[in-house]
């Protein structure tokens, strides 16, 4: 297990000044941690890193600018020891599998109690994974079918693999209608069919799957 500073440095990446006022309230009443810093967006984070200790990253995935995928990456491409503890609003089951596969120490949704922020704190900064219940049981089941997966993106259509590369980056179906100019329905017919060719089921999975072979940046 890691060494535990006497005082965790926290920095705090979120694009919601009313979420990174509410985390910094809840930390002030544990005196060995402090917020060090807080990023507004994907760039400002990953300049700090860089530039910059902590001790751990509150990372949301969705902010605006670098998507939390990329910046996650590149945060571990430039300090690989540094614990990074995704907080998102996104469910476990969506992402949470291949950002802990990508690097990630531990994902924690957002609606998840206070008492359980520190304890993944504390958990990651000391070296291990934090693993809710309702994420340990998420993993069990990815794991299960792991090597069972037959596609890749080499025989999805132009339309489709654009929707993959959306999905992959954390894009909601409302969200890619607006931007392709498409009814949500069609995304979703789209994102069923690269599913199906994919053999996989989960925007989890099709996530992972990107980040591994470097199909978003």
């Amino acid at each position: 297990m890691a060494k535990v500073p006497t005082i965790i440095r926290i920095l705090i990446a979120d694009d919601h000044s009313i979420v990174r006022a509410g985390l910094k309230y809840f930390i002030a009443d544990e005196k060995d941690m402090v917020v060090s810093a807080e990023a507004a967006d994907g760039m400002e984070a990953l300049v700090y890193v860089r530039n910059a200790e902590c001790d751990v990253v509150l990372l949301d995935i969705s902010m605006p600018g670098e998507n939390g995928v990329h910046t996650l990456r590149e945060m571990k491409r430039s300090k690989p020891d540094l614990p990074v503890l995704i907080l998102s609003g996104h469910s476990e089951q969506q992402f949470a599998v291949s950002l802990l596969r990508g690097g990630a120490s531990g994902y924690l949704n957002k609606e998840s109690a206070p008492e359980q922020l520190v304890q993944a704190i504390r958990m990651v900064v000391s070296g291990g994974k934090y693993l809710s219940p309702g994420l340990a049981q998420v993993l069990a089941g990815e794991i299960s079918t792991e090597g069972q997966k037959q596609g890749g993106f080499d025989n999805l259509s132009k339309r489709e693999f654009q929707i993959f590369r959306a999905i992959a980056s954390g894009k909601s179906v409302s969200k890619i209608a607006d931007e392709l100019a498409l009814s949500v329905k069609t995304v979703s017919t789209y994102r069923a069919r690269v599913l199906e060719k994919m053999g996989m089921t989960s925007n989890a999975e099709l996530t992972y799957y990107a980040i591994k072979h470097d199909v978003i940046a």
